[in-house]
């Protein structure tokens, strides 16, 4: 079967406080106005249209927020209530931090290995520390409940907690969004063997580092993920993005490159080693590996950036042939869209269609469809072994959006993280979409 993909659910504090320092997009909207119910709708309208597209989708959910347990290990104290305004008054950048719904963005929740590349044939999850980021650094807990929640049986899974966070550990681990698996085919599934990519930022013997933005993925980290996850040494590859890039915005891989089964597409300016990686990959993955450049004068790093085409999600069809769902900046931008057609119409590598996807909400925050989905390519006998009740169908998504309705406010702004309503609106609408989900107590007020 092909890959499955897991969307994160969009929560209810969606906001835009420009706290991902490199991701050009969420400072740009910094302080505006967010709709956390829009937010959610889009997300749903997007994995209705690839499980449409014949793909399994599944659902994680979002995490608790603003994340009180925080504050109070920071030092605050009193009711819920008190905390959140003690927070407000003294540093209501710390409460943008804690209310963040950067969950959303499940590319980032963990790094996935498939039983067909592991050694013991069981999947392996290894979840990020995310460390870079404070508002990202407190999801690991609660990412890796909600993994074993949905990859519960022990026998066909493994889910492993995050790398150390240490600064002196060198382990800035930021998941699946620098990671990809290839075949030599385009199956892509559980059952196929894969060559996994993985793309840091810096390392100790970095070619270069970039001036302006932080390299959050680390060489170190990327090895010991793939020590975690069972692979084979000789299955994986490993190459230095371009540090221009990361300067000009490109605070992941999967925003300058996106690869699939046989096919990686990605920017001429990608890697530091260009030569040197495209040499690497066909060694690992054989001469049936289609490698589809954009130039730069074709589409900028700026472009690029700005309308997330690397973003967007390469998916194998049941019939064989492959589609890019992409944002609908892409379609949008004229030189964009022309370099999607150009890649469509040549006829040496899988690419057949384009599907543009309004996740407008997400893309204001630095995020395009590929942030927004974990894959996890499954065996057919594993999709059995999952918790069902995390994967959609048209009754499923009818229920997910009453919910997100019904729960959801239309407009947030930043002096709203402080109301104390939220906070209980927020809990609310976790607390049922666990049971809808059948997650159990995956979250800290439901633990306590």
């Amino acid at each position: 079967m092909p890959e499955a993909n897991f969307d994160g659910l969009v929560g209810p504090t969606h906001s835009y406080a420009g706290l991902s320092y490199g991701n050009v997009a969420s400072a740009r909207n910094q302080g505006a106005a967010s709709s956390p119910r829009s937010a959610a709708l889009q997300g749903l309208a997007k994995m209705e249209a690839v499980a449409a597209l014949g793909l399994v989708q599944g659902v994680l959910p979002p995490h608790e927020r603003p994340h009180v347990p925080t504050l109070r290990a920071l030092g605050m104290s009193g009711t819920d209530a008190e905390v959140l305004a003690k927070a407000a008054k003294e540093d209501p950048v710390l409460l943008a931090r804690v209310s963040s719904a950067s969950a959303m963005w499940t590319a980032n929740a963990a790094t996935v290995m498939p039983a067909a590349d592991t050694r013991d044939g069981r999947t392996h999850f290894v979840a990020a520390n995310l460390r870079e980021m404070f508002h990202r650094a407190i999801e690991p807990p609660v990412t890796a409940r909600a993994l074993v929640a949905i990859f519960a049986d022990r026998a066909r899974f493994e889910v492993h907690d995050a790398l150390p966070a240490r600064t002196e550990d060198d382990f800035g681990d930021e998941g699946a969004a620098n990671h990809t698996r290839l075949t030599a085919g385009v199956e892509n599934g559980g059952e196929v063997r894969g060559v996994h990519f993985f793309v840091y930022g810096t390392a100790k013997d970095a070619r270069r580092k970039p001036s302006r933005f932080p390299a959050r993925q680390t060489r170190s980290a990327s090895e010991r993920v793939a020590s975690l996850g069972a692979l084979d040494p000789a299955r994986c590859v490993f190459a230095q993005q371009n540090a221009d890039a990361i300067d000009a915005g490109v605070f992941h891989n999967d925003v300058i490159a996106v690869g699939n089964g046989n096919m990686l597409l990605c920017h001429e300016l990608a890697f530091e080693d260009r030569a040197g990686t495209h040499a690497a990959l066909r060694r690992a993955v054989g001469e049936t590996l289609a490698i589809v450049e954009i130039k730069a004068d074709e589409v900028s790093l700026e472009e690029a950036v700005k309308s997330y085409l690397f973003n967007s999600q390469l998916l194998t069809l049941p019939d064989g042939t492959m589609a890019l769902v992409s944002p609908a900046e892409c379609e949008e931008n004229p030189r964009v869209k022309a370099a999607i057609d150009r890649v469509i119409a040549d006829r040496g590598n899988p690419l057949a269609r384009a599907v543009y996807m309004d996740v407008r909400e997400s893309m204001r925050n630095g995020g395009g469809p590929a942030c927004l989905r974990l894959r996890v390519p499954l065996a057919d006998d594993d999709l059995g072994r999952i918790n069902r009740s995390a994967v959609i169908d048209g009754a499923k998504l009818a229920e997910l959006r009453a919910w997100a309705t019904r729960r959801y406010r239309e407009t947030l702004r930043a002096e709203d993280l402080a109301d104390p309503a939220l906070l209980r609106e927020s809990r609310d609408a976790l607390d049922e979409l666990t049971r809808i989900l059948r997650l159990g107590s995956i979250y800290d007020f439901q633990r306590t």
